[in-house]
């Protein structure tokens, strides 16, 4: 197993389950869109205020599509799915999981989209962005875990056994 690179919705805890994750298997931990911060110097949500969705979108996919690790756990972000040259990547250098919640979680979960840099049009509602989501989640998707009403430890577990039981 080169890498485990985790997407879903925001919210969905790509970023916490992916640090467990990463510990309890002694891999290295990246989070896409803190590299994608670093890069450009600025939060998510004020690179989104300034470029817009499609010129975010097109720095997410170039990072990604850039990320060069082996014996890793990448997090990604919600949107990175919109980025077909870094989801090809992605799945050359690794493993994809979906981190699969029902439409109810992730609103639950979520607080002020705009503070939280999603990429979301104008007048589109996030039951809107779930459904434009989830079939490209499942496209791109090796495994998918439904994590519903399970905790943290038992999202890693279920990661660990459909990744790692069959060598």
């Amino acid at each position: 197993m080169d890498n485990v690179i985790l997407i879903g919705m925001p919210g969905a805890g790509k970023s916490t389950i992916g640090v467990v994750l990463a510990k309890s298997i002694g891999f290295k931990f990246i989070d896409s869109d803190l590299l994608i911060q670093e890069k450009e110097g600025k939060l998510l949500h004020e690179i989104i205020s300034q470029v817009g969705d499609e010129g975010f979108r097109k720095i997410e996919n170039d990072v990604n599509s850039s990320i060069d690790v082996t014996k890793a756990v990448i997090a990604t972000g919600g949107s990175a799915v919109y980025g077909k040259e870094a989801m090809e990547h992605f799945k050359k250098i690794g493993t994809v999981v979906y981190l699969k919640h029902s439409y109810d979680e992730i609103e639950k979960r979520l607080g002020d989209l705009g503070k939280r840099g999603v990429t979301i049009k104008k007048g589109q509602t996030l039951a809107d962005l779930y459904n434009e989501r989830t079939p490209l989640y499942e496209k791109y998707a090796d495994v998918v875990i439904n994590c519903n009403n399970k905790y943290i430890r038992s999202i890693v577990k279920e990661i660990k056994s459909r990744l790692f039981s069959k060598n």
